[in-house]
């Protein structure tokens, strides 16, 4: 590939102001949410973009409606957030008071997937990419920093050191041969 890849976080909702992990259960937007979505419109508006892929889940495909690109969206089950298994809907604090030293990139979620599992996914999604255009990318917020690092050539566990806010748009582009992360907003 030699274009660029734009993805964008989805907007806030009940469960990502309380801090609770949200992997597949199919949360709508909140009001903070749908007015930061329709500021995505502007902010995205610098890009042509040659194919816009989303997550099925409801809380991407209506920051991507929002934002107005859901008529040209192709809807990608390998862009889902992480499943966090019996810790959906749990907040971290409560996990590590049950299970101390707890942590989600080393430890993965019983039940559900560790970083390597959402790795092959994000390894998925990179290696169908076309060799050129830009593409836009609606996901989640753990999901979308694991394909962060593997765009980098990382191990999915260095999404650690990403973190994007709701709403969140980040570039992942080359430069001078190289593979880059480009502006984070």
């Amino acid at each position: 590939m030699s274009g660029e890849l734009v993805v964008v976080r989805h907007a806030d909702t009940d469960w990502t102001q309380s801090g609770q992990h949200t992997g597949h259960t199919d949360l709508p937007l909140n009001g903070v949410g749908r007015a930061a979505a329709a500021l995505l419109a502007d902010r995205l508006s610098p890009w042509t973009f040659s194919e816009v892929l989303c997550s099925p889940l409801e809380r991407a495909r209506e920051t991507c409606e929002i934002a107005g690109y859901g008529t040209r969206a192709l809807l990608r089950a390998d862009l889902i957030e992480w499943d966090y298994g019996r810790y959906e809907g749990v907040t971290t604090k409560k996990i590590v008071a049950e299970r101390p030293g707890w942590d989600l990139w080393r430890d993965g979620a019983p039940g559900g997937e560790s970083a390597a599992d959402v790795g092959a996914r994000a390894d998925r999604v990179l290696m169908s990419l076309p060799q050129s255009g830009v593409v836009l990318v609606f996901s989640h917020g753990h999901f979308l920093r694991v394909l962060l690092a593997r765009w980098l050539e990382l191990e999915p566990q260095a999404g650690a050191l990403f973190l994007l806010a709701p709403g969140a748009i980040a570039t992942l582009r080359f430069e001078h041969g190289r593979r880059v992360l480009g502006s984070l907003g």
